[in-house]
């Protein structure tokens, strides 16, 4: 065979094997995405379905003393309510924020919320969710964000 013809062949085989690695690469990638997608989405479900139970105790503050310890800071069912329905909304702002943690939700987008959560801490009923003993399940980093981020004297 002449040379050149050996050159072609050789190189035609080359970029088989290139473009089959890339589509390796490009599944790998995808896959990864997929991954990371779903990891949020199970996040989400977990903090919705502790967010249904703080609706729960918003409509019927009776049922809060359910966990005495969430309450024995509240005197009245007005407190109650205004402590979880605080609690509500930092349930949204979290899934948000993991959600950005994770790269599937923009930058601008998540600014938006951390501005809005920011003047949400101006209020005193929320700083009072805050700064209650009482326990609150979220992540710990996101608690760290969050204390951080009501803590500073202007907005993000």
């Amino acid at each position: 065979m002449p040379p050149t013809i050996q050159i072609v062949q050789v190189t035609l085989q080359a970029l088989s094997a290139f473009a089959i690695a890339g589509g390796l690469l490009y599944t790998a990638i995808q896959f990864r995405a997929a991954r990371k997608a779903q990891e949020v989405a199970n996040f989400a479900k977990l903090v919705e379905m502790q967010y249904q139970l703080r609706r729960l105790r918003v409509e019927h503050p009776e049922l809060a003393s359910v966990h005495a310890h969430d309450v024995e800071h509240l005197h009245s069912e007005r407190e109650v309510r205004e402590y979880f329905l605080n609690l509500m909304q930092l349930s949204l702002f979290e899934i948000a924020w993991y959600a950005h943690e994770q790269e599937q939700l923009p930058d601008d987008y998540f600014q938006s919320w951390a501005k809005r959560m920011w003047q949400l801490g101006r209020e005193q009923s929320f700083r009072r969710m805050l700064e209650s003993p009482a326990m609150k399940i979220m992540h710990d980093d996101f608690e760290t964000y969050v204390r951080k981020l009501v803590n500073s004297p202007s907005p993000p």
